[in-house]
């Protein structure tokens, strides 16, 4: 039986409103898009990246720094947050340069932005964004075959049904295993409480169909098999109540052998945990370093 709190407006609004719960989350945005427009400046960058016709559909490639005639590189894809309705890739340039600087490849793509377009569009166009990725990054010295995929919040939704995706229904050509491993930082796994909670939904008008489409707690489980990766799953130990329970459903739904990794990281909120990627010395970024073995 359902807690009845879950479908409670006001209480929905306090436990997803992340910016309410984080007075300090204006700073992180600053540094982010300060930091990041260093990081554009300061790399050798592709900026606006076509991987598809429609609106939003960019992306950024940082290729990795590596020696001539070493072999290609990693692939670290991250997909930025913003409740599917806001942000840019732009604002995220900065999770680029430590991942570069020890030898992996960063592609970091756009989506268009509710109510424009739905969750499951949003969900297809990374689709696209990863097959792009998987076709085009050897022309940049990326390896098509460890790409890994990395996101926040609504990002870590969306790297989470990168990870469920059947490729062969995608094309021909694709692996059944595109993408080798994920990490989701604070994602979304059952949108149902989403639906009804009024800040988010004005924008989102999620239906139950989408729900049922798009919520990875609610589809199976990927095999974990001719070379399928796992899914890790971390949040903020300093989350609302809502977003620490997200973070265990999907362990609970997919099972420890599909998400061996579930963790509540101490001291970090929703906006600090997205700092913590980028900092080399903090546990989240070494976990990604590991699942990219760089």
């Amino acid at each position: 039986m359902k807690n009845p709190s879950r479908f409670d407006p006001v209480w929905l609004d306090r436990e997803y409103n992340n910016r309410a719960r984080v007075p300090g989350h204006a700073a992180h945005f600053e540094r982010w898009a300060s930091d990041s427009a260093a990081a554009r400046q300061g790399h050798r960058a592709l900026i606006d990246v076509r991987y598809g016709l429609g609106a939003g559909e960019t992306l950024d490639i940082f290729p990795a720094r590596r020696k001539p005639g070493t072999p290609p590189a990693p692939v670290l894809v991250f997909i930025h947050g913003g409740w599917w309705r806001s942000l840019d890739k732009s604002d995220h340039s900065f999770i680029a340069p430590p991942f570069v600087q020890r030898g992996a490849c960063v592609v970091v793509p756009n989506y268009a932005l509710c109510p424009a377009v739905t969750v499951p569009d949003i969900t297809l166009q990374m689709v696209q964004a990863l097959a792009w990725t998987w076709r085009h990054i050897g022309a940049h010295g990326g390896d098509p075959d460890r790409i890994t995929v990395v996101g926040h919040s609504a990002g870590g939704h969306l790297a989470t049904m990168m990870l469920a995706c059947d490729w062969s229904q995608v094309g021909d050509d694709l692996p059944p295993a595109l993408v080798k491993n994920a990490l989701s930082m604070s994602g979304l796994y059952d949108l149902e409480p989403v639906m009804h909670t009024p800040f988010v939904q004005a924008s989102l008008h999620l239906t139950p169909a989408q729900v049922a489409m798009a919520s990875p707690a609610l589809l199976p489980a990927p095999p974990v098999r001719e070379g399928r990766g796992q899914l890790t799953a971390v949040a903020g130990a300093d989350e609302s109540s809502e977003f620490l329970r997200h973070n265990r459903l999907i362990q609970q739904a997919w099972g420890e052998r599909v998400v061996p990794v579930c963790e509540a990281l101490p001291g970090l909120n929703h906006f600090s945990i997205v700092d913590a990627l980028a900092e080399p010395k903090q546990r989240l970024h070494k976990m990604v370093r590991s699942l990219l073995s760089v």
